[in-house]
């Protein structure tokens, strides 16, 4: 199968990291897959992207903003790209149009499949009912949540949006990595107990939560540390709140990591806890393939995906009192961490690799490939 797959984003956010690593996925599953990106974004997604694993990857100008000249000069090298394609896939509203717009143009039109990627619902305007009903052939959500937002807003049938979970690359992330080195970076010991939060640190992430558990769990569990995986553009905000609230010795801004499997390697327990949902939810299957005990805000993909008690401890987004309960419980509970741990490792090996997902993907691909599922125009 040839695919194209459009991201036009600016940074690595989750809908590139998704489209990377499907891409990636494909590729390994014998698919020609090509990613292609923003021209301009080499440091931010396109050196990311080849981290991932992709290894084709084209590039068109995918300016922000109304910009008729470059964006009829991307439509033109679509279109012209589309004899020697087989699918062309999307995951933002840019490259969505830009798409439907090269079919229109082009000798020979493609099935456009659309990922969405994110919780906020599609207005069913009338420029919205001609995307989706007439130009795209196929919707993918990440959640049975968004599925569920397509149907209400009534732009596809049923049987043209399908949920599908994100996937994670098993060969980066394992139980059996390493994860000494980021503990000696921090300058912990191997019996000192770690918990981490990877994420961006920005609006709705639940850092201020994660903060407030913290010093309520200092009461029963004076020795543990926190580590913040990542960056953002809340660093100062969130480093000036561990500080008010007297944590600046427990809690450890680590920045961005180049080996994040290593980073989570080392945690004895891993953190979620957004406000909201934010749709894929990544870490989370990165956390499971990791074989980490997991206590996560009950959110978006997470009802979907883990079972309370079983892969992971479940808590109300919000709530540091909960939040501080399960990770007592956890961190007191050497046989609960152990069991949570395997119980996710083999979930994410079962039915989470991104393997299994790529393979999923290209069915669906070859049914939208067939004469009579491609889009009317």
């Amino acid at each position: 199968m040839r695919v194209l797959h459009l991201m036009s984003c600016r940074g690595w956010s989750s809908d590139a990291y998704w489209a990377a690593g499907i891409t990636a996925a494909l590729a390994r599953n014998g698919h020609r897959a090509t990613l292609v990106c923003r021209r301009g974004s080499d440091t931010r997604v396109i050196d990311r992207a080849r981290e991932t694993g992709v290894d084709r990857i084209a590039t068109l100008g995918f300016r922000s903003g109304v910009r008729p000249a470059s964006a009829a000069a991307d439509v033109r090298a679509l279109a012209g790209w589309l004899a020697d394609t087989d699918v062309v896939h999307v995951h933002r509203g840019k490259e969505h149009w830009l798409a439907a717009a090269a079919n229109r143009i082009g000798g020979t039109p493609r099935p456009i499949v659309r990922t969405r990627h994110i919780s906020q619902a599609v207005r069913p305007h009338a420029l919205n009912r001609w995307l989706y009903g007439r130009a795209t052939s196929l919707v993918v959500t990440v959640t049975e949540a968004i599925r569920r937002q397509y149907l209400a807003a009534g732009l596809l049938p049923a049987d043209r949006v399908v949920a599908l979970p994100g996937g994670v690359d098993l060969a980066r992330f394992h139980p059996e990595v390493e994860g000494s080195a980021f503990r000696r970076a921090l300058g912990l010991e191997a019996v000192v107990p770690l918990v981490g939060v990877v994420s961006n640190l920005r609006a709705m992430k639940g850092h201020e939560v994660v903060i407030e558990a913290t010093r309520r769990l200092a009461a029963t569990n004076p020795g543990v540390r926190i580590a913040f995986i990542g960056a953002g553009p809340r660093d100062g905000e969130i480093q000036r709140a561990v500080e008010a609230a007297g944590q600046a010795g427990r809690i450890t801004f680590a920045g961005f990591v180049s080996d994040l499997p290593g980073a989570i390697a080392s945690l004895d327990v891993a953190v979620y806890a957004p406000l909201e949902s934010e749709g894929m939810s990544r870490v989370i299957f990165e956390y499971l393939a990791m074989g980490k005990a997991i206590v996560a805000s009950r959110v978006g993909v997470v009802p979907e995906v883990l079972e309370d008690d079983r892969t992971a401890l479940l808590v109300p987004a919000g709530d540091a009192s909960a939040l501080a309960a399960a990770l007592g419980r956890v961190l007191d509970d050497v046989a609960l961490r152990v069991r949570l741990g395997c119980d996710a490792a083999r979930l994410a090996a079962s039915t989470l690799s991104s393997t299994g997902v790529a393979r999923a993907l290209a069915e669906l691909y070859a049914r939208v490939t067939s004469l009579e599922h491609r889009p009317p125009g």
